[in-house]
């Protein structure tokens, strides 16, 4: 054997971000998705955790009543899908598991270089950013901020707190909007200006070719992120015995909602594995619950659902998703009793949520879903679909300041014990 040849052995087990590899849809997917993709990198680290949590009634910390105290009362259990731990710092969330699709269709397509959009603490932006990097795209953010006329005038550098940090560290090229621009004109619109823009202009290494992906990577072809991702946590839950050895009943799965893409794949997975009759809720951080079945209904139209031609497609996703308004006071404002919530379960669980999806999301659940029928949920199996995004916590540091100070205070010690205040 040749070096050359056994080191080409050595690697060929180790994932390479640039490969393209052929996917082969779940079984159950077949002939009801028509449109599937051809291939997909292999840029996440699966499978995810998949957790289980003991709710009780007071926390051993303090000996105060906990966070969960409702879950002990009515003996539910609690899962936690952790795909906050599906890539590193740069490119952990549930993004990354819809950008494998993302990112190999834009190799396909011959692209080099990536436009897409978000928020201004965006984890959809940071982790396709990242992503770009390691597959050799250029990555190119419209991040929606109130700050954008401050920018552009030199009042504000934009800084560099949470993704932000990340985003620049990558070097990407970062253009802002206000969020009255955003919703005049809309994200796909702005996406496809850029595109046209960068059109013309070229690189190092010859003409532009810019991709388009949608706010939080929501399309047909990031879905299958998520079609993939139900075939695996099914995997995981058929794995698990309770303590007669049967298996445990998955009665509900919870997750935060914002762009959709991940709700249409995790509520279309569920309705045609059938292997689980689990209730989908998806508690929307943003938008409204109408907005939501209209454009997860869309997402599942452009992926070639087949459905009886007596049934709409809104019908159908109404049918297997529930949509809850959890915004409270918007996207990515947080109050302080979900602040509170979310320290609180990091103390109680050693799980830290973010502030404007899955801490929102659990947080509404908790306090406004299960408190309005606690019986429906009494000896139940709830999964809570962990989607990521803890880095947008540096931007609350403030906000958090009393309930820091009351569950970690923070003390000088008496080094020469001298017993000195």
């Amino acid at each position: 054997m040749s070096a050359s040849t056994g080191s080409e052995a050595a690697f060929s087990t180790i994932p390479m971000p640039k490969k393209v590899s052929p996917y082969e849809p779940p079984k159950w997917t077949q002939d009801i998705l028509e449109n599937a993709p051809a291939g997909r990198l292999t840029l996440c680290n699966l499978p995810t955790p998949l957790y289980k949590v003991e709710p009780t009634l007071i926390t051993h910390q303090d000996n105060k009543p906990s966070i969960l105290h409702s879950l002990a009362e009515l003996d539910i259990g609690l899962f936690v899908k952790r795909d906050d731990a599906t890539g590193g710092v740069e490119l952990g969330g549930n993004k990354l598991r819809k950008l494998e699709f993302l990112l190999a269709d834009a190799i396909e397509r011959g692209c080099n270089a990536v436009v897409t959009i978000g928020g201004e603490q965006s984890n959809h932006c940071r982790a396709t950013a990242a992503a770009c990097r390691m597959i050799g795209m250029d990555p190119h953010l419209i991040l929606r901020t109130r700050r954008a006329n401050a920018v552009r005038e030199g009042k504000d550098d934009f800084g560099s707190v949470g993704n932000i940090l990340i985003d620049r560290m990558i070097g990407s090229k970062i253009y802002t909007c206000t969020p009255g621009e955003y919703g005049r004109i809309g994200s796909d619109q702005l996406v496809e200006r850029v595109c046209k823009t960068l059109q013309s202009t070229s690189g190092p290494f010859g003409p532009v070719k810019p991709y388009g992906i949608p706010v939080g990577g929501s399309n047909a072809v990031g879905t299958w992120g998520y079609i993939n991702g139900v075939e695996e946590m099914l995997e995981q839950w058929g794995a698990m015995k309770s303590g007669d050895g049967s298996t445990c009943s998955l009665d509900h799965v919870v997750f935060a909602c914002g762009s959709g893409g991940t709700a249409a794949g995790i509520t279309l997975g569920l309705a045609l594995a059938r292997s689980a009759k689990a209730k989908v809720h998806a508690i929307g951080v943003c938008d409204s619950p109408d907005y939501f079945y209209n454009h997860v209904s869309e997402i599942a139209d452009d992926m070639g659902l087949v459905l009886p031609s007596y049934l709409p497609t809104v019908d159908y996703i109404k049918e297997h998703m529930t949509a809850h308004q959890g915004k409270g006071l918007g996207y990515a404002a947080s109050t302080p009793e979900e602040l509170d919530f979310v320290a609180r379960f990091a103390q109680e669980t050693g799980i830290v949520l973010d502030p404007v999806y899955s801490g929102k999301a659990l947080f509404h659940f908790v306090n406004h879903v299960l408190e309005d029928d606690p019986e429906s949920f009494r000896g139940k199996n709830i999964l809570f679909w962990h989607t990521g995004g803890a880095l947008g916590l540096y931007d609350k540091g403030a906000p958090l300041k009393e309930t820091l100070d009351d569950i970690s205070p923070v003390m000088r010690l008496d080094v020469y014990d001298k017993n000195e205040d």
